[in-house]
């Protein structure tokens, strides 16, 4: 039976209350300089790049899943890995929890099964963004920001 007001059902037999399972992921906005690592899935829009993401494994911690999802899909290895936020995404049920982290060492080596494209790209050369919606996005336009106020006090 549906509970009121709340997303979970409650088993008319036992009484039992359950809710829809939430999986933890990461995603992750890497800096080298003055250039963020943007990553392109296959099944995306032609053109669209976002970050690197994935799925916390059992006995993980976050930040450890940040460093071994990006070594396994890019090859990259960071430093400086600091949480930035969090979005809840309905389907299939993931709650994104945002990262940040800067370039420490690695040439790009895409995992083919989960990538189709990645490269480095300055704030004056970006491809097509996420939709501003998204954790991911948000990410992004945080670290344009950052950058943008940290060349303006260089300039000055």
């Amino acid at each position: 039976m549906q509970l009121k007001k709340e997303w979970g059902t409650e088993c008319p037999k036992c009484n039992t209350l359950r809710y829809p399972p939430i999986s933890p992921c990461i995603i992750v906005l890497v800096r080298r300089d003055n250039e963020l690592l943007l990553v392109r899935k296959p099944e995306w829009p032609d053109g669209r790049f976002g970050l690197v993401a994935g799925f916390v494994e059992f006995g993980e911690n976050l930040e450890q899943t940040v460093a071994r999802e990006l070594f396994e899909e890019t090859g990259i290895k960071v430093t400086n890995i600091h949480y930035q936020g969090s979005q809840s995404w309905p389907f299939p049920g993931q709650l994104m929890a945002g990262f940040s982290a800067d370039y420490v060492e690695g040439e790009i080596r895409l995992q083919r099964d989960e990538l189709s494209e990645g490269s480095w790209f300055s704030m004056d050369n970006l491809p097509q963004l996420p939709p501003r919606r998204s954790i991911a996005r948000w990410l992004i336009d945080t670290a344009l920001k950052d950058l943008q106020t940290t060349r303006s006090m260089i300039d000055d």
